[in-house]
């Protein structure tokens, strides 16, 4: 039997992993595609998107979501039951599309496939790593030498890695074709000079692409038939290079916890008192779903940095309760320090029924 390939999408937070997905499964043609999301934090913000979508390819039975953790760190647990589920229904598949957490190592979900259960009947078709070249071109992701090194001598008990650009170069480390999204943000200049730092840090040749918005044609993302399950251990993380012993993967670097709030008086004071919030508590990634007075559709937030992105996506069921709910992602210390006053600044654009009733 021809084994039905699966391309893992990765790429870090904010990065356009979804709105590449959506705008994949709008453009998938007669292919039948079912899609396993997982996302970093309890609400399922990705998945509950993409059974939005609006058209066959978005059936509600095709979309699995996985919000136990990391599935790069449940693989035993989550990925090899889920796929297993997948192989089992009765209309086959043509394509599997794994999106990843944006704190997720693709090297550990890659070598899964190897697994007996799963290789004899599913092969990577490509791990494709989506790339916010804004963010990039802002140095968003580079280290400080010079920075680090006085705070070492400061503090020498500190540890200083950054755990955001040992992500960053391992999602490009896997990849076996990268998504430069977000290219309408930059110059030419600039995205040239992306897509060198990108290159560099794959230390291999491979398929480099830009992107608007997510908008690529199906047949760029699959079909890409790299086997990548058999190519992976060439590619190993950080993590497997500075621990061969075998000690666990966690992502003790990173918290994140889900706000609540009720209707905010307009997309203009919510995006306003975001901004202050993230800039109060370095917030790498704001995710969620919005209430506005007066409007009957559901607000999709999304933010990355200083740079926030809001759509409605369909109207609010009957009996949904119109509320906020966002997750809220970033580094542990910031996060954990300022979870309170982030909570209660979320409150405070409006009451949310939920808390309202606890």
């Amino acid at each position: 039997m021809q084994k039905i390939p699966a391309t893992v999408i990765t790429g870090f937070l904010g990065a356009g992993k979804t709105t590449l997905i959506r705008n994949l499964l709008q453009n998938a043609g007669s292919r039948r595609i079912a899609l396993v999301i997982n996302e970093f934090g309890d609400l399922g913000v990705d998945g509950d998107i993409l059974k939005g979508c609006g058209v066959e390819t978005c059936r509600e039975e095709d979309v699995v979501e996985l919000t136990n953790g990391c599935i790069c760190c449940t693989v035993a647990d989550d990925f090899i039951p889920t796929m297993e589920k997948l192989l089992e229904r009765a209309d086959r598949l043509d394509h599997i599309v794994i999106e990843t957490s944006g704190l997720a190592l693709p090297q550990p979900l890659v070598a899964a496939f190897n697994w007996p259960e799963v290789k004899a009947r599913v092969t990577v078709d490509g791990v494709v790593t989506v790339i916010d070249a804004a963010a990039v071109a802002a140095g968003r992701f580079a280290d400080d030498e010079a920075k680090v090194q006085a705070a070492r001598e400061a503090d020498e008990s500190l540890d200083h890695d950054n755990p955001l650009e040992e992500l960053f170069e391992d999602q490009i480390r896997a990849a076996d074709l990268l998504v430069l999204n977000k290219a309408d943000l930059v110059d030419a200049a600039t995205l040239s000079d992306v897509r060198a730092k990108v290159e560099a840090e794959a230390g291999r040749r491979l398929a480099v692409v830009s992107a608007e918005n997510g908008r690529l044609p199906a047949d760029v993302l699959l079909g890409l038939k790299a086997g990548t399950e058999d190519l992976i251990g060439e590619r190993r993380s950080h993590h497997e290079i500075h621990h061969a012993d075998g000690h666990a993967h966690d992502h003790e670097d990173f918290e994140s916890f889900v706000a609540d709030g009720g209707e905010v008086a307009s997309i203009e004071t919510l995006t306003e008192a975001l901004r202050a919030i993230i800039a109060g508590h370095d917030i790498l990634r704001l995710k969620g779903f919005a209430a506005i007075q007066g409007k009957p559709m559901r607000l999709v937030v999304q933010a990355v940095g200083q740079r926030i992105e809001t759509y409605f996506d369909r109207p609010f069921a009957p009996g949904e309760a119109r509320e906020t709910r966002l997750v809220v992602i970033g580094l542990h210390d910031a996060i954990e320090d300022g979870e309170a006053a982030i909570r209660d600044a979320v409150r405070a654009l409006g009451e949310s029924p939920r808390a309202a009733a606890e």
